[in-house]
């Protein structure tokens, strides 16, 4: 997750820091208060001075901003993410965005090509590097979870519902996936791989060239 390959999940990476750095404030502000407190009364205004500024000002305020803060950039980051959202996404500006769908069950993945209907490929999912990929996902029994960590964030697969999940490769290679949800005994090999290829690749991919 903090090794991103894709847009999205840089998104996702930076979130992640960012949540980190405020998590380790407020961590330092606690500590500092919980020292504060065991070090020796002084007089009364001095107590009543010291709650104003370390539990008002600081245990309060500070902690409040932050936690605001973290939620407003997440919100904002969350937003950018959305598969609607694709002048927000960094290599997706201006660019076709390629549909695909995926549909679980125990335990495999089944991937389908807008572009290639007549192909059906499983546990190996195929996209063009340097183009957002909308991945359609759902499954034929129980809940799963779709997660390329290096690609995106995670999407629950539900059965009789169908969940967009927007990815992106910045180079091609091979990435991988795997099943981010208990679904019953086997689910930690409940994995898959995708295949980012490049423009003639995935031009040859389409073309039935290559499976």
């Amino acid at each position: 997750m903090v090794d991103p390959a894709g847009p999205a999940a840089r998104t996702i990476a930076t979130l992640w820091w960012v949540m980190l750095a405020g998590a380790a404030a407020i961590l330092a502000l606690v500590l500092g208060l919980l020292l504060a407190a065991f070090r020796r009364r002084g007089t009364a205004s001095d107590e009543a001075a010291g709650v104003k500024v370390w539990i008002i000002g600081l245990g309060l305020v500070f902690s409040m901003s932050v936690l605001a803060a973290l939620t407003v950039y997440g919100l904002f980051a969350g937003q950018r993410l959305m598969p609607g959202a694709g002048a927000g996404v960094e290599a997706g500006v201006g660019t076709e965005v390629v549909s695909v769908s995926a549909q679980a069950r125990q335990w495999s993945w089944r991937f389908a090509y807008d572009d290639r209907p007549d192909h059906i490929t499983d546990d190996v999912l195929h996209i063009p590097a340097g183009r957002p990929v909308d991945v359609a996902i759902t499954t034929t029994d129980v809940v799963h979870s779709f997660w390329v960590p290096r690609l995106a964030g995670k999407l629950d697969a539900i059965p009789g519902h169908v969940n967009t999940l927007r990815i992106e490769a910045d180079t091609p290679g091979t990435y991988q996936g795997l099943t981010a949800e208990y679904n019953g005994p086997g689910y930690r090999a409940h994995v898959f791989t995708v295949e980012a290829h490049d423009a003639q690749s995935w031009d040859a991919f389409v073309a039935g060239d290559r499976q």
